[in-house]
C-alpha cells in the first residue's frame, strides 16, 4: 500500500510542512518507506483520489489553487498535470461526480462552491459554475463572521452534493446533474446556533448521513432518503463532564459500517461510536488519545484494519491497530515524522 501525505507549508498558516510525500507501507512491518517527495507546492491540504486511483487532486488552504497529478501505476509516483485557479480563497475540500469529468470544490474563505470540468486525461479545467452559498453567520463572531463551507461529498447515488457550512450552521444539499449544481428540494439542514457543521459521511449500507459539528463537538445523525435528510440524534463527541476547549476535525465510518470516529482537537482524542444495526444511531464507545496534538486527520487504510492519525500540531502521523470485534483503537508504536499532517490518502499496491 502506498500512502500520499500532505500539510500546511508556510509561515500564515503555520506550517513546517514541505509539499507532498510519498511512502510505501510494507505490509508484514508496517514500517513507511519514503518514496518520493513533490516539493514547491504551498498547504496542499486534503486529496481526493478518482476511482481507478490514477488521478490524485489536492486542495491548497490559504491560497485559490488546486493541483491535479497523475499516479503512475507502476511506481505510483506522483506527476503534476497542472494548477487551475478554483475562483474562491482558501479551498478545503473537493469531491469527484461519479463519472469522473467534473470536480466540485469547497471555497471556505469565499463561502462558495465551484465546479471544475476535467478533461480527457484527467486535468483541471477553468471553472465552470460558482455557487455562492446563502445564509445568516452563527453566533461566534471569531469563527462564524461568514460562510465557510468545510466539506464537499457525494451521497451513495451519486446524484446530490452535500455541503456542511461551519459559518451558517447548515448543512447545504445540491442535485448534481448535467455538470451543473442546483440546490435541492430541500436545500439545506440546519443545525443548532454555534454547532459549526464541518465534514460529513454516509454509512455505507444504511440510508444515514452523520455530520460533525467542529464547534459545539457533537455529531447529526440524519436519515437519508432521495436528496432529503431527517435529524435524529445529536450526540456529543466528548467524555461525559470534560468541558476543556476542542473542536472537531475529521469523521469516518468503518467499512463493516458498525463503528464511526470522530477526531477531537484539544481533547487530542479519536471518539469512537458504536453504531446501531438497524437504525445507523449512534453510541459512545470510546475515546482513545492519538498520542500528538491537534489531530484535524484521520484516515482509516483499505482494510480498515488500521487507523491513521495525522496530528497537525506535532508534526507526526501516529498509527493504530483497529479491533475488528470491538472497533478499539490499539497503538502500534509506529510513528512517522512529517510537518504539519493535514491530508493522508491511500493506493493499494
Amino acid at each position: 500500500m502506498f500512502a500520499y501525505v500532505g500539510g500546511y507549508t508556510t509561515p500564515d498558516r503555520d506550517g513546517r510542512g514541505n509539499g507532498i510525500n510519498v511512502f510505501r507501507i510494507d505490509p508484514v512491518s508496517g514500517a513507511w518507506n519514503h518514496v518520493q517527495h513533490v516539493g514547491g507546492l504551498d498547504n496542499p491540504s486534503l486529496f481526493t483520489l478518482n476511482r481507478a486511483a490514477t488521478r490524485l487532486y489536492s486542495v491548497h488552504g490559504g491560497r485559490t489553487l488546486v493541483s491535479a497529478f497523475a499516479i503512475d501505476p507502476a511506481s505510483r509516483h506522483l506527476t503534476l498535470l497542472n494548477q487551475m485557479d478554483c475562483q474562491g480563497s482558501n479551498p478545503v475540500d473537493s469531491a469527484l461526480d461519479p463519472t469522473g469529468h467534473f470536480l466540485i470544490v469547497a471555497n471556505y474563505g469565499a463561502g462558495s462552491c465551484a465546479v471544475m470540468p476535467l478533461t480527457e486525461d484527467g486535468a483541471l479545467s477553468p471553472v465552470s459554475q460558482l455557487e455562492i452559498l446563502p445564509g445568516t453567520p452563527g453566533p461566534d463572531r471569531e469563527q462564524q463572521a461568514s460562510s465557510h463551507p468545510h466539506a464537499a461529498i457525494f451521497d451513495p447515488a451519486g446524484q446530490f452534493v452535500i455541503v456542511p457550512d461551519k459559518g451558517f450552521d447548515r448543512t447545504f444539499l445540491f442535485r448534481f446533474e448535467n455538470g451543473r449544481l442546483t440546490p435541492a428540494e430541500q436545500a439545506f439542514l440546519p443545525a443548532a446556533p454555534g454547532a459549526g457543521p464541518r465534514h460529513a459521511a454516509f454509512h455505507p449500507f444504511l440510508p444515514v448521513l452523520y455530520v460533525n459539528n467542529e464547534l459545539d463537538s457533537t455529531v447529526s445523525v440524519f436519515n437519508w432518503q432521495d436528496g432529503k435528510a431527517t435529524e435524529r440524534q445529536v450526540i456529543p463527541t466528548l467524555p461525559r463532564g470534560r468541558t476543556e476547549p476542542n473542536t472537531t476535525a475529521e469523521i469516518a465510518v468503518s467499512p463493516d459500517g458498525r463503528f464511526l470516529y470522530v477526531s477531537n482537537r484539544g481533547h487530542d482524542t479519536i471518539a469512537q461510536f458504536a453504531i446501531a444495526a438497524d437504525s445507523g444511531l449512534l453510541s459512545m464507545a470510546g475515546h482513545y488519545p492519538t498520542g500528538g496534538k491537534r489531530p484535524r486527520f484521520f484516515a482509516l487504510g483499505l482494510d480498515g484494519r488500521h487507523l491513521y492519525a495525522a496530528n497537525q500540531d506535532s508534526d507526526d502521523i501516529t498509527v493504530f491497530h483497529v479491533d475488528r470485534a470491538a472497533g478499539s483503537l490499539i497503538p502500534t508504536g509506529v510513528r512517522i515524522n512529517v510537518g504539519s499532517p493535514s491530508a493522508i490518502s491511500f493506493v493499494g499496491t
